[in-house]
Parts: structure tokens; C-alpha cells; sequence
């Protein structure tokens, strides 16, 4: 399984992404603003989802074509 950024990118577990898309995140009074770094990816059964952590929100699953490699 392949799984890839909006850019057509590969990536692999343990990567940094950047966000380029401002995001709401259920149940969390904040949002994920454009350019936000998340780092050491985590990658899931689902080629169209990752998980990852940021500084303020923990347990963040993202859809990989709101990303791209950094």
C-alpha cells in the first residue's frame, strides 16, 4: 500500500508533513491552521489517512490530501 501527499509524494512512517489547509478538528475548540508541522507520522490501514500529533492536539487523524511532505 501506497500511501501519498496531495502532491503525489510517498510517505513513510515517521515523516513530517505540513498542513496546507486551514482545519476544524471535532471536539476541539481549535483548529489546525495552514503550514502547522506535524511530525513522526503514523501510518493507518487506510491509504487516505495518518495519524500524528501537534503541539496542542494529540491523537490527530488526517486526511493525506489536506498535506504535503516537508
Amino acid at each position: 500500500m501506497a500511501v501519498r501527499d496531495s502532491n503525489g509524494n510517498e510517505l513513510k512512517e515517521g515523516d513530517s508533513v505540513v498542513v496546507i489547509k486551514d482545519l476544524k478538528v471535532k471536539g476541539s475548540s481549535s483548529g489546525v491552521k495552514r503550514g502547522t508541522v506535524v511530525k513522526n507520522i503514523h501510518l493507518t490501514d487506510n491509504e487516505d489517512e495518518i495519524e500524528g500529533r501537534t503541539d496542542k492536539i494529540k491523537g490527530l487523524v488526517l486526511r493525506t490530501e489536506f498535506l504535503k511532505k516537508a
